[in-house]
Parts: C-alpha cells; structure tokens; sequence
C-alpha cells in the first residue's frame, strides 16, 4: 500500500469515528418521538408567512392553513410580504370571505431578505404560541395541536418537525431527512436539536428574540438562541409537513448549498456555546461542527487521496476511482441506489457544506431567498 493509500485510511477512518460514536449512543439510548412532557392545549396562535412572489400558490397555501384542526378564532395570519406581484392583493380577497383567523399584513416597501422581514412579522405577533411556516409547504392538520403539546412542557420553548414527504419525489432528500429525523430524535432526548425547519416551527412568543439581519438559517438561529437563553428547543416527529426538493445533482447545489451557508455561518458565530449548556453544547454542537464544517473537508481530502493512490498504484487505469464516484453520484442523483440511496444523500450534503465552505470564504451569500420555479410546479 503505497503512502497516498495509507494517509486515505487514516483521514476516512478519523472522519467516520464521530459517526460511530453517534449511533453507539443511538443504540444506548434508543430514542423515540418527543422528549416533553406533552399536555393538550389549545393557546392562541400567531401563524407568521414571509411571502415573495407567491401568486400561483398563495391560494394553495391558505387553504392548508384553514385545513388545521384548530379552533380558528384563536389563529390570527401575521403575512410579511415584499412581493411585486398580486400576493397580497390574493390574500385579502381570500380571507375576505372568512371571520377567522384574523389578518396582519405587513407590506415592504422594498425586499430587504428574510430575517428583517421575519422580526417584524414576529413583533407584530401578539399571541402566546408564534408559528412560523413557508408558502411552498404543507402541514398536517393536527401539527398545530401537537406543537402546542410541546410547548405546554415549561422547560422547552420551540417545536419543529420532519419531511413526511417529500414534494417532487427526491428520493435523495427523503433519504438525507430521515437519518436527519433519527440525529435530531438523539439531540432532542440529549437536551436540544440544532436544525429548526422553515415549513413549521413553533415558538414560544415571550422567548423570541430579534434576528440577525443577515441571516440565512433564521429558523435554526432563533432556536439556537432560546437554547442560549436557558429553554430548550426539540424535534418531535409527530409535527409533519412537506416540502419540495430536487434529487437532480445540479438542481440541488442552489438549495442545499444556501442551507448550508447559513448553518456554517451560524456555528460559527456561536462558537462560544461548544461546551457549555450542558450536552447541548457539549454533544450537540460539537456532532454538528463535525458533520458541517470539519467532515466535508476531510470528505474531499480522502477522495484527492484514493485517486492520486489509483494512480501511482494502476497509472491510469487509477481513474477507475473518479469514475465510480461519478457513476455514483449520476445513479444516486437519479434515485437509483435502492437502499444505497440513504447513503448518497448525506454524501450530497457533505458535497454541499464543502461547496458552501468555499462559498462563505469568497464572501459569498445574502438574505434573499430567489424562487425555484420547477419545485413551485411540484407545490403546485
């Protein structure tokens, strides 16, 4: 085994431990659905839409919202909207025809990114329970009633929930949500999960706290900042929503990639809290420095060294490695790696996380979101 070879085992090996680690303590701790002491409520609710755009969905959406199994004189709609077509227009005249829930439409003069347009939606917010949740989803009638279970337990102050399925038919993405449910099962039972998801998440009102104006992974910091202010902020698989994604290896890179800038940046703004906040910051954080800032690298440095091995081993028959990586990546992009496929979705998201790595350095990203008009057609 020539020293290219060696120095790959080394790096995969040291990459993979903290893996092992993980589903050691999965395996000790089993963990199932929500860690909180669950009480049926029905507190009143504040609903917050950032809009942009959503003309050919709008409607769609609205009626998801007054599917809920909830009581709707308890729901007002707060809608922070900085569209230059007819949304807003859209939503007065649909809920024109209803009582209930009551309307707050914040109209921006100019489109500013989501995190101002969100604080202002959530000081504009006046109930107990503040919910927030993107046009291009749907969500379980009953996931109104199961997040304010949660947050009836007064030791935790934010609920999101899982990708039931997932809009378009990415198997890459139902593959890469369902190890993520299993991770953020293990974190909320260890004390907090860090990844808040934009379809629904639910909030207590008295712990919001502003946004950071530039951010790109709103959901997540505001629950990483409740955790910071003594609360903690779990997932419970029991709140269900969908979302769309594409599995095509390109189409992603916009989606994931952005994701994955905001996640970088974040840790790395609250790298203060490793080690503190019990095993929030003494487990939680550091699993996902690992698998989000250190592993991707580590990722790309073992594949650069198989290849150069397979080269200095077979000369040029050594590109036999990049080969199948790419053969990989074009069967696992097509959804066809059977039970592989799990397996190629968090490949893709390492992929991602190095690309947004590099991204973040160049001084890359912004607040604005852009719309993705084949994954409105799968919400459509």
């Amino acid at each position: 085994m020539n020293r290219l070879a060696k120095a790959s085992a080394v790096v995969i090996a040291v990459a993979a431990i903290p893996y092992f680690a993980f589903l050691a303590l999965y395996g000790l701790i089993r963990p199932t659905g929500s860690p909180a002491k669950k009480q049926d409520g029905e507190p009143n609710v504040s609903i917050v839409l950032p809009t942009y755009n959503e003309a050919d969905i709008i409607e769609k959406k609205l009626d998801d919202l007054l599917e809920q199994d909830y009581p709707m004189e308890k729901v007002e709609l707060v809608v922070v909207d900085s569209s230059d077509d007819e949304t807003p227009d859209l939503i007065r005249d649909y809920l024109a025809d209803y009582e209930h829930p009551s309307l707050t439409l914040i109209e921006e003069e100019e489109r500013r990114g989501l995190a101002p347009a969100l604080n202002d939606a959530y000081a504009a917010a006046e109930n107990e329970m503040v919910v927030k949740t993107d046009c291009d989803s749907f969500v379980a009638d009953d996931a109104l009633h199961v997040a304010a279970a949660n947050l009836a337990d007064p030791g935790i102050a934010a609920v999101t929930g899982r990708s039931t399925d997932v809009l378009g038919g990415s198997e890459v993405e139902e593959g890469y949500r369902g190890v993520q449910a299993h991770v953020q099962t293990l974190e909320s039972h260890l004390d907090s999960t860090l990844i808040f998801h934009g379809p629904f998440s639910a909030f207590e009102n008295d712990a919001i706290v502003p946004l950071d104006p530039n951010s790109l992974a709103d959901d997540t910091e505001l629950a990483l900042k409740i955790r910071r202010n003594g609360k903690r902020v779990v997932f419970d698989p029991d709140i269900r929503f969908r979302e769309p994604s594409h599995s095509d290896f390109k189409k992603r890179r916009l989606q994931k990639d952005r994701r994955g800038m905001g996640l970088i940046r974040l840790l790395f703004q609250h790298r203060d809290a490793l080690g503190k906040y019990g095993n929030y910051g003494g487990l939680v954080l550091p699993f996902n420095w690992w698998f989000m800032i250190v592993s991707p690298w580590l990722v790309v440095l073992a594949i650069g060294l198989l290849t150069g091995a397979a080269l200095v081993a077979a000369g040029p028959f050594g590109l036999v490695v990049p080969g199948a990586l790419a053969a990989f990546v074009r069967l696992g992009g097509s959804d066809r790696l059977g039970p592989l496929q799990p397996l190629y979705a968090i490949f893709d998201a390492q992929v991602s996380l190095f690309r947004a790595s590099l991204e973040l350095l160049r001084g890359e990203g912004d607040g604005t979101w852009e719309i993705d008009e084949e994954l409105r057609e799968a919400f459509e």
